[in-house]
């Protein structure tokens, strides 16, 4: 028989570091779970990607069990170190604050795939140009299988 959800939490936590101080302790504790119990599961499963921001869908059941689901780094913070800078355009439209290639832009949205709501790797590109758009960030060079 399947367990009953009970409700469902979403977080942003740097990888490998995950600890019960806010934001993760208010979160998961209104929901009942075992906090500590979640922070030993997601360091011990995120060691390789330490210090990248990953979102996490952590699944709460009615018996206080959870079960989470770790996604691939936001496309901002991916556009952030590709073209290295700290933070993105206050004013996106007038200040610009750095560059990107058409490569990086491919090979980020590549990453991100399995998260994206689309189906070509195309129109994923096109979701991670609208990002860095927004974020200040100048697209350069000529976009690859355009259409």
């Amino acid at each position: 028989m399947a367990k009953e959800i009970s409700g469902f939490v979403k977080l942003q936590v740097k990888g490998g570091q995950a600890n019960p101080a806010p934001p993760i302790g208010p979160a998961l504790g209104s929901k009942g779970v075992n906090i500590m119990e979640f922070c030993k599961q997601f360091t011990a499963r995120t060691q390789d990607k330490m210090g990248k921001v990953l979102p996490v869908v952590l699944t709460v059941y009615t018996d206080k069990s959870f079960d989470f689901v770790i996604k691939t780094p936001p496309a901002a913070v991916q556009l952030m170190e590709a073209s290295k800078i700290q933070k993105g355009s206050k004013e996106p439209n007038r200040n610009k604050v750095g560059k990107v290639t058409w490569a990086q832009v491919e090979e980020i949205a590549k990453d991100k795939m399995a998260d994206l709501n689309c189906f070509t790797v195309d129109s994923a590109m096109s979701m991670v140009a609208g990002t860095a758009r927004s974020m200040g960030l100048t697209v350069e060079g000529e976009r690859p299988n355009a259409q």
